[in-house]
């Protein structure tokens, strides 16, 4: 059921400490909407430590997630997203599955419970909602990591025709890169065959300003880690799911 009101909702991230990109994506997403539509949207942050993009440490920050839950859950967000792909998907094949669930069950034992989406569950759904049978995707992972993030996303029935790995280890470094580049980097791709470019299957790696160019570069539907959570959180909470600068996926179409 679609709401429209002004109404104003609370929208909870669980973020990497180091993480500095979804804090800026996501809301940037939700204000263009803004422009044109009535809610409103205010942004609420927990955060767990995390330096390296290493497995010790994300499997170590993936166990600070329930803690989160749990503070965000006092700030009676409406939904919350879990703000670190890789962790997710580096814990095993469907493991957003268990992630989700176990965050909510938090946050319902709290006395709030809340809708919970995990980027990597959101970006297999985006890619879904988008009919993608073939994709290719660039990340900022070092190589072991980015043939984790391969498998997961074939585990879930979508095959990965190319996959580029930055090899960037420092998660601040990540932030750093400037999202233009991928244009650049979609060149020297073999995008034939391809339903679907994700230029970012990570929510620190920027790429929000590069998303609508790319798509008039390649001919193709491009989507992010970023606008796949942006997606999700829209959609559970029963609103138009619609942003101006978020591509194919955010078009209002879906």
């Amino acid at each position: 059921m679609l709401h429209s009101s002004s109404k104003t909702y609370r929208i909870g991230q669980i973020v990497p400490s180091s993480n500095v990109t979804m804090e800026t994506e996501i809301p940037a997403l939700f204000r263009a909407r803004e422009l044109t539509l009535p809610e409103r949207f205010t942004f609420h942050s927990s955060r767990m430590r995390m330096k390296k993009v290493t497995q010790e440490e994300l499997a170590a920050m993936d166990a600070m997630s329930l803690k989160c839950a749990i503070e965000l859950s006092d700030a009676r967000v409406d939904v919350m997203g879990y703000a670190c792909l890789v962790a997710i998907m580096s814990m095993g094949r469907g493991y957003h599955c268990v992630s989700e669930a176990n965050l909510q069950q938090e946050t319902a034992q709290n006395g709030n419970p809340t809708p919970v989406v995990t980027s990597a569950g959101a970006l297999i759904d985006g890619l879904r909602t988008l009919g993608a049978q073939t994709v290719s995707i660039i990340t900022p992972y070092m190589r072991p990591l980015t043939d984790k993030v391969v498998d997961y996303i074939e585990h879930q029935g979508i095959r990965v025709k190319e996959s580029i790995a930055l090899e960037i280890s420092d998660n601040l470094e990540v932030a750093a890169q400037n999202p233009m580049n991928l244009l650049e980097i979609a060149r020297g791709m073999d995008l034939s065959g391809i339903d679907v470019l994700v230029a970012s299957a990570c929510v620190q790696m920027p790429s929000l300003d590069a998303i609508v160019a790319l798509e008039k570069q390649t001919g193709l539907p491009v989507t992010s880690a970023a606008v796949c959570t942006t997606y999700q959180m829209m959609k559970k909470l029963g609103l138009h799911a619609y942003s101006p600068i978020g591509g194919t996926l955010l078009n209002g179409t879906f």
